[in-house]
């Protein structure tokens, strides 16, 4: 399936036919959101007169504002304060915009006593602008909105939660509370947002990773640090073995490097001018500082530096799954998504400028393999070109990116282009993979580098005898198999595919009498490398059925006393239901099989016979 660069985080779950937009697709929701937005904090003063306004802009697929208030926001507030703006609608109030001087906005924000409006009005150029709701209420305000509140649904939106927020993001700033609400056309819409909203939190990474035991997150080790549990090793394992298999058959070699390194060597690299911020402090070892990595990249490029390198050898591809560690502040982590320590599946080409689109042609391939067999198949793809402020010469900026628009022309992808978005190194390609609920999540990237070749003056003997710097192609495509992990877990809904699940099959003996038969078939499937375990609970069959769904496993094979007669299982499929009864030769041939082709479930050479 082709690669989309129209898929939008909105796309129609399964079984849906309702489209949500998102804010940036619809001039109609952006004046819905941005004035519901007013309504919401006109109705919050009404109701806490000493609450103050800060900021509240629209989101993708609803609005906010923050508010510095001395009581907190209940429930019951949120309830109360949606009746206020349901009265507020009804009066069809116009929302008006007037132009100001910045003396006059600076008055009126005196005399309402709003401190954060004044820092807000300090930022602001000229024209000053600021739009009015009815005669009662203002904020300073670049639009657009509505004419009046008439025009908005009262039945489409709701206050969905409260959270904390930090005054322009800084934690040394004032705590305030965001209140976040959805607002739609029509009510249709909002059901339909409330229903993926539902599906989204029965996907949690979170909850399905203490309920399948894959992962936790312990905080006498520190925030933001992942503990992989024996099932989610499993797992991990897999999916490693899988990406080295793929890249090795690519054309890449893999490189084992150090977790850390002198600070020197991340002041050559400009980490410590551009980065310090995200890196942990230095640590004293013999009298010489040493940082912890937060990249992977300077320890390929001294790799390549050990000795002088010719054009012939030339493209080199470098793989690794280096684990970085990386500062990330304690209101933005969030399960695996976001951590302190993770690892990047990290790659580096060196190559020769007329190499370059070959070699991102080949990434692209590679990358489309790799997310293939995790079923993700739909992509939004961007490419991102020379910025205002960056370095390397014009014409080597023009092959480069001319590089990335052939690769993706013959690969056959469609792409948007994000004019000067690239980063001050060179052009990149971005890729966004589709979920089974139509989200869309950044993992891949593909980022051309003429900066770190510079820096350490990398070179290479060209046909010549001359000395050239090579182009230095930084790519990832999980971008960390921390958060991949939890994109795919919410993906499946913790369903995973057979090849991928960390117990595949369970046996589940009826009576103590056949234990011996089951530990026999648990023997032959682990030799096979079956992952499959025996439940020794004692437990009535119901139960131990209804154990086995709870974990997820694929497979379930009951064991009666005919089976054990019969040397064979009964069969129950969590995506085909009940099998019937099967030899257990045929289990392992066909479990065997699916291992082999990555298969999602059990394809049996022909339909067991039912079991009594």
């Amino acid at each position: 399936m082709p690669a989309s660069a129209s898929a939008s985080s909105t796309t129609p779950a399964a079984g849906s036919t309702i489209h949500l937009p998102k804010t940036s697709e619809s001039e109609q929701l952006l004046k819905i959101r941005h004035s519901m937005s007013h309504v919401m904090a006109m109705a919050v003063q009404k109701l806490f007169p000493r609450a103050q306004v800060t900021i509240g802009p629209w989101t993708e697929t609803g609005f906010y504002y923050d508010f510095d208030s001395p009581e907190p926001f209940t429930e019951a507030d949120l309830k109360a304060i949606r009746k206020e703006m349901i009265r507020i609608i009804n009066k069809k109030l116009p929302l008006e915009r007037i132009e100001v001087s910045r003396a006059e906005a600076e008055a009126r924000i005196r005399a309402q006593n709003e401190p954060y409006k004044l820092e807000i009005l300090a930022g602001i150029q000229e024209p000053i602008t600021l739009y009015t709701l009815g005669q009662e209420w203002w904020d300073l305000c670049a639009g657009p909105h509505v004419a009046h509140t008439g025009e908005l649904n009262p039945q489409a939106f709701e206050l969905e939660s409260v959270a904390g927020a930090y005054w322009r993001g800084d934690e040394h700033n004032a705590q305030l509370q965001r209140i976040y609400g959805t607002a739609w056309e029509t009510a249709e819409q909002l059901a339909e947002h409330k229903h993926r909203r539902e599906e989204a939190k029965r996907r949690d990474h979170r909850r399905l990773g203490t309920d399948l035991d894959l992962f936790s997150i312990e905080d006498e080790a520190g925030a933001g640090l992942v503990f992989w549990h024996p099932r989610g090793a499993r797992m991990r394992l897999l999916i490693e073995d899988f990406w080295r298999q793929a890249h090795f058959a690519a054309g890449y070699e893999l490189l084992y490097t150090p977790h850390v390194a002198d600070l020197a060597l991340w002041r050559t690299s400009g980490h410590l001018d551009f980065y310090s911020e995200s890196m942990f402090g230095p640590m004293a070892v013999d009298e010489r500082l040493y940082q912890l990595r937060p990249m992977n990249c300077p320890f390929h490029v001294l790799t390549y530096a050990s000795r002088l390198r010719s054009y012939r050898e030339l493209p080199i591809r470098w793989a690794e799954l280096g684990t970085v560690y990386r500062y990330e502040r304690p209101g933005v982590m969030h399960g695996l998504m976001r951590v302190r320590g993770f690892t990047q599946d990290d790659a580096h080409v060196f190559c020769l400028p007329e190499q370059i689109t070959a070699e991102i042609l080949r990434i692209l391939d590679l990358t489309e393999e790799i997310l293939s067999a995790f079923d993700f198949r739909s992509y939004e793809i961007n490419l991102s070109t020379r910025p205002g402020k960056s370095i390397g010469e014009d014409a080597v900026w023009e092959l480069a990116t001319a590089g990335l628009v052939e690769a993706l022309s013959r690969k056959g992808w469609a792409y948007t282009i994000d004019e000067g978005g690239g980063a001050f190194y060179g052009p990149k390609i971005d890729l966004k993979i589709e979920d089974a609920i139509g989200r869309m999540w950044q993992c891949s990237t593909i980022q051309l580098d003429f900066n770190l070749p510079e820096r350490f003056q990398l070179e290479y003997v060209a046909a010549d005898g001359s000395r050239q710097r090579p182009i230095m192609i930084h790519r990832a495509i999980f971008g960390s198999l921390e958060r991949f992990f939890g994109i795919m877990t919410e993906n499946y809904a913790g369903d995973f595919p057979f090849w991928l699940a960390p117990e595949q099959v369970r046996l589940l003996p009826v009576t103590d009498e056949v234990l011996p038969f089951a530990e026999q078939v648990l023997s032959q499937l682990s030799g096979a490398g079956i992952r499959a375990s025996v439940d020794h609970s004692g437990d009535r069959l119901g139960k131990l059925i209804r154990n086995g769904e709870q974990m997820k496993i694929p497979v379930l094979a009951v064991i009666g006393a005919r089976e054990a007669e019969t040397a064979a299982v009964s069969l129950r499929s969590r995506r085909d239901g009940d099998l019937g009864s099967l030899p257990v030769a045929a289990l392992l041939k066909a479990a065997e099989r699916a291992n082999l082709e990555r298969g999602a479930t059990l394809e049996l050479a022909s339909p067991g016979k039912e079991h009594s």
